[in-house]
């Protein structure tokens, strides 16, 4: 089977999508966020298309393009939409698929499911996004623990932002979870840059063989 691997965060706004578009370049592979709120503003589809290197058509239609800024379950409310789980089947691709949720593991789509539902019905390995900054410990081991709960399984953290070395070792060793390596923030961030930096920071090896 074609890997197949959903990057997820502690958080909101910590660079998952760059992450990701590093990663579905890396991969050769695709990319689909299944489902995107806000639209006045640059898409993460458009980001990663954008950053990936990836060529066109490897960068997969949202199911859901919702209007507002807002947690998926409102702006669906808002725009009128219900955000239906069975929708969100798995595509079949000839290549790799970095699929990427929307915030956190408990964001709900709507008022009786969140993304780790779906997660949970996937079983698909997963990459934790987490920041290197104050709060990470404690959001970083609260959703490890909510993954092991629901038997998810985790591949490793991707930490994002400056190095803190103490902070990273103190997760990896509370949690048992190895540190995939890290994303440092980028200026400029280019297509190049961002390239250059995931093969410095990650093993590519321990990412495509570790489910």
């Amino acid at each position: 089977m074609t890997k197949r691997i959903v990057v997820t965060g502690t958080d909101t706004g910590i660079g998952k999508t760059v992450f990701s578009a590093g990663l579905a370049g890396l991969l050769d592979g695709f990319y689909w966020k299944p489902v995107q709120s806000g639209l006045d503003e640059e898409t993460d589809s458009e980001v990663v298309a954008r950053l990936s290197g990836l060529p066109a058509g490897r960068v997969l239609p949202e199911v859901y393009r919702l209007r507002m800024p807002l947690p998926p379950h409102r702006s669906a409310e808002i725009d009128g939409v219900a955000i239906e789980a069975a929708k969100l089947s798995l595509p079949d691709l000839p290549g790799p698929l970095i699929i990427e949720g929307a915030g956190g593991l408990m964001v709900p789509l709507n008022r009786r499911t969140r993304f780790i539902d779906i997660f949970e019905q996937w079983q698909l390995p997963v990459i934790l996004c987490a920041r290197t900054t104050l709060g990470t410990i404690n959001h970083t081991l609260l959703s490890i623990e909510a993954l092991r709960a629901r038997s998810i399984p985790l591949i490793g953290i991707a930490f994002i932002g400056d190095e803190v070395a103490d902070t990273q070792r103190t997760i990896a060793e509370f949690s048992g979870v190895r540190q995939l390596g890290r994303l440092p923030l980028l200026d400029p961030l280019t297509s190049e840059t961002l390239r250059e930096a995931m093969v410095a920071g990650f093993d590519l090896a321990l990412i495509a063989g570790g489910d």
